[in-house]
């Protein structure tokens, strides 16, 4: 099976120079705990609720005045959306994340994989429960 038949195509970037406040806004309104940050058509980092927590809140940084760039990963981890899903969870387990870009072959975004899209794949529990495991034990 490939990637793109089991990813979300409803990805939504953010620009790196929002606020913090804007990007916990935007990840409450669509219930979910990650975003692309992106910069003229180009992936640039990643922003997940993690670290709004970790690297803003936990040093006294202001909400509504910290940018999204200030605190974002800068590792975009990402497969194609061609690729086979046990390639796509093999690349999880050696980069130890949870959820990958998935891009088209000329590098667009086309959508994104977690460890729970990679759950509902038929025959795949247990290469998911491998990648969960492998990830979790390297936290």
């Amino acid at each position: 099976m490939k990637v793109g038949e089991i990813m979300t195509t409803s990805v939504e970037c953010i620009d790196p120079d929002a606020t913090l406040k804007e990007a916990a806004s935007r990840m409450k309104a669509l219930d979910i705990g990650f975003l692309p940050l992106c910069q003229k058509d180009r992936i640039i980092g990643t922003l997940t609720d993690r670290d709004i927590t970790i690297r803003a809140v936990a040093e006294g940084r202001e909400s509504a005045s910290t940018r999204a760039r200030d605190i974002m990963g800068t590792d975009v981890f990402y497969c194609f959306e061609d690729q086979d899903v046990e390639d796509c969870a093999a690349y999880m387990r050696e980069k130890e994340v949870r959820r990958l870009l998935i891009l088209s072959r000329d590098k667009r975004l086309v959508g994104v994989v977690s460890i729970g899209d990679l759950s509902k794949v038929n025959g795949s529990q247990e290469v998911v429960g491998d990648t969960l495991k492998d990830i979790t034990q390297a936290a």
